[in-house]
């Protein structure tokens, strides 16, 4: 990639971030909706945080900004007064990691699968947005950790977690509600526009589409499937993120079989019938196609 179009597409994907230390959290209102008995969704400034509550304690998924960590508990403590008993993180990225410290503080076991723990434990750095992420304190830390799948029995249901490798990230997680029949997916599934594949984390295009396929064999008709980021969706918003990662993909491998460059791939627009719906978020179309070549893999002939 030449460094003009490098540095263009560094641009248009950083306002989110550059603009996140500069939100008044005084003005943040955490948004609060019961989705089922027990289970609730907050929405702050990061990643949708689940909140599943009952006589055996509080299950809490993610946790948006360290900044949001008093109001994201000021919500929690709304619903319930039992304690947070358990935090599972769904990856390592900040906007769904952040008030680890004050939640382990506070008494929560933290779990995630074993990547998240390694990742959170050394300085990151997410090249495409110019940001090194410090390692976490020892209170923020996973204190258990896992390789593919474990079970949570909790408040009169079955927890299914199911590591989905290579999507987002190399630690990705999804949380499956058997009888509440509902789905967290963490950031492999988004409603608010494309993908963040983050390569240097180990995400690619291959294993969001691998997601989205797992992700959809869990739902019928009346599932309801709580994204990283948008709103709630369902398995027909599943299925249509599915079609479209794979139909971009299949673009962008077809292209680079050709020996076509990365410049005259993103001057074919492989992504505009998708932009209406898709590329008002923070990952604008031209990024979304360049981590997309990034990581395909190009058809065998």
């Amino acid at each position: 990639m030449n460094k003009t179009l490098a540095l263009a597409l560094v641009l248009a994907a950083t306002p989110a971030l550059a603009d996140r230390p500069a939100y008044d959290d005084s003005k943040v209102a955490i948004k609060t909706t019961k989705l089922a008995p027990g289970f609730a969704e907050l929405e702050g400034t990061g990643g949708n945080v689940g909140v599943w509550y009952g006589d055996d304690g509080v299950f809490v998924i993610d946790d948006d900004y360290a900044s949001l960590a008093p109001k994201i508990k000021a919500a929690i403590a709304a619903l319930t007064p039992k304690p947070v008993r358990f935090l599972f993180n769904t990856h390592w990225h900040s906007d769904h990691t952040g008030g680890n410290a004050q939640m382990g503080t506070a008494g929560a076991l933290i779990i995630a699968q074993d990547s998240v723990r390694k990742r959170l434990t050394s300085d990151q750095v997410i090249a495409v947005f110019h940001a090194t992420i410090p390692a976490s304190p020892p209170k923020a830390l996973p204190v258990v950790t896992f390789l593919d799948e474990m079970t949570f029995y909790l408040n009169g249901d079955e927890l299914h977690v199911i590591h989905l490798e290579h999507a987002h990230t190399d630690g990705d997680s999804i949380i499956h509600f058997k009888k509440t029949n509902l789905v967290q997916t963490g950031d492999t599934f988004f409603t608010a526009g494309y993908p963040f594949i983050d390569v240097g984390s180990g995400g690619s295009i291959g294993g969001y589409v691998v997601a989205a396929n797992r992700i959809a064999a869990l739902c019928d008709d009346k599932t309801q499937v709580v994204p990283g980021h948008g709103p709630v969706s369902n398995k027909v918003g599943v299925l249509a993120w599915r079609d479209m990662l794979t139909k971009v993909r299949d673009r962008v491998a077809k292209l680079k079989a050709q020996k076509k460059t990365l410049e005259q791939i993103i001057a074919t627009k492989p992504t505009a019938e998708f932009d209406a719906k898709w590329g008002a978020g923070m990952i604008k179309p031209d990024l979304f196609v360049t981590t997309v070549y990034e990581t395909v893999a190009t058809p065998k002939r």
